[in-house]
């Protein structure tokens, strides 16, 4: 169906649903990259114009991505939720973004918001989030609240928790434990303490998953751990009776990209379950932690859809969250500066991307997280990280990423530091997760009001941490 639209005298005309959404995205370098932007900002108002008019039962008619042919597609077209759907069925895209809106400002909003997600497809959502300014996604996403839990409880208001990310290149134990410790003593590691090995290898998964776990057990942290192997080397090492908290892997939006990274949904819910029985969290059941990142279709060439049109990255992205949605995760969060300039130019694109993916991903019901992050060669320094933190934590984003010194010397990319993370608590008065915060005034690294007590060596109850890792 071709839809028109006229913007200061001059008609634009596109072609189906497929590039009335890529040419409604805010610009962003991947979408350049694949063909589909907006060659003008006056096309991509246009382009909007034309969204904001169209019904939402547009989107379970008219396919983004073949229904046929991708086992995402079915996903979500099966598993779409009629009833949920009933109340919002009669909204176009500019009023579900209205309606949205009025459920941030109204007193039982999360519980409107909680109710419709089971009805609201992923391009439903992608398609309102490229008509709404940031501070729409920002007041919406805040409104929203999705809790999940397993030895600690992500999401709820007024925390903000961390992944703990102790990488090292060569996977030093000793390296890996004194970031650790030094994580901890800044109050991080409540979402996960999670490690990037730098091999794949089993036996080398398995000595890191028995170091983290020998740590969580000797001073009784209420916390999980995961290394970030495939899931079948964690499948792998749950039969070898490996002490596996959560199974981490890499997801996209299409059938294909899915497959680049050496998954189906079948294997998924394989892991989820084989995880899940193992019944090793305290508090909760769920046992996955995932990870997307906008552009991973097109970097690996899966991202066309109907009639072999080029689908945008943020609404393949948005579909990613229809596979997560699936699982029922613990953890899910985007790498949004991670892949590169090619995909996200410069530090404007990243922050809209990440407040596009935060929104996103909550508003289908997700615990989703971010880690605020660039790469060395894109346009942006760790100032624009300082703007996104606050502007998703603002959000009441579950859960970011920090690293010691912001800096991962592993996979050589910027992050946020565990620093960032207590200054972002400390000015918008937040704390970790319940049980971690319990854990944290235990044991005298903080005190009652959440503000860090001075570390002694020789009576912290993590000295002996401290001194496995002194030089």
């Amino acid at each position: 169906m071709i839809h028109r639209q006229q913007v200061s005298g001059v008609t634009y005309a596109f072609d189906g649903l497929v590039e009335v959404m890529a040419k409604a995205t805010p610009l962003r370098s991947g979408d350049q990259l694949a063909g589909c932007a907006a060659e003008s900002d006056g096309e991509r108002a246009a382009a909007g114009w034309v969204l904001a008019d169209l019904p939402l039962e547009v989107f379970l008619n008219e396919e983004i991505v073949p229904y046929d042919t991708d086992e995402v597609t079915r996903l979500i077209i099966d598993g779409h939720d009629r009833s949920a759907f009933s109340a919002i069925s009669h909204l176009t895209v500019g009023g579900l973004r209205d309606w949205l809106m009025e459920m941030a400002a109204h007193d039982h909003g999360a519980e409107h918001l909680a109710a419709v997600a089971p009805g609201l497809t992923p391009e439903m959502v992608a398609a309102v989030s490229k008509i709404m300014r940031n501070q729409d996604l920002i007041a919406v996403s805040a409104a929203v609240q999705v809790t999940t839990a397993f030895r600690t409880t992500i999401g709820t208001h007024g925390t903000l928790a961390t992944r703990l990310q102790p990488n090292h290149p060569t996977d030093d134990p000793r390296g890996i434990a004194a970031a650790v410790l030094d994580g901890l003593l800044l109050g991080c590691g409540d979402a996960v303490i999670g490690i990037n090995p730098a091999t794949d290898s089993p036996q080398a998964t398995a000595d890191l998953l028995h170091l983290l776990d020998a740590i969580r057990t000797r001073y009784d942290i209420p916390a999980q751990s995961c290394v970030l192997s495939h899931i079948t080397t964690t499948l792998g090492l749950v039969e070898a009776g490996a002490p596996v908290d959560l199974v981490f892997q890499s997801i996209a939006g299409t059938e294909g990209a899915n497959a680049a990274f050496g998954v189906n949904l079948q294997l998924l819910r394989e892991g989820n379950e084989a995880v899940r029985s193992l019944g090793r969290g305290t508090v909760g059941d769920n046992v996955m932690y995932l990870e997307t990142g906008q552009g991973s279709a097109l970097s690996s060439g899966t991202h066309l859809g109907v009639g072999g049109a080029p689908v945008d990255q943020q609404t393949l992205e948005t579909r990613a969250y229809a596979v997560a949605r699936d699982l029922r995760p613990l953890l899910v969060n985007t790498v949004v500066g991670f892949i590169g300039p090619e995909y996200l130019y410069d530090g404007k694109q990243i922050i809209r991307a990440g407040l596009e993916d935060h929104f996103c991903g909550k508003l289908l019901g997700l615990p989703m997280g971010v880690d605020v992050c660039y790469t060395n060669h894109a346009e942006a320094d760790q100032n624009d990280m300082d703007s996104l933190l606050t502007l998703l934590a603002a959000a009441r984003v579950p859960f970011v990423i920090a690293v010691p010194g912001a800096d991962d010397v592993m996979l050589g990319y910027q992050s946020l530091s565990f620093h960032d993370v207590l200054t972002t608590r400390r000015t918008l008065g937040l704390r970790p997760a319940p049980e971690f915060d319990a854990w944290l005034r235990r044991v005298g690294i903080v005190d009652d009001a959440g503000r860090l007590t001075p570390f002694d060596p020789t009576t912290s109850p993590l000295r002996s941490l401290a001194s496995a890792v002194a030089p």
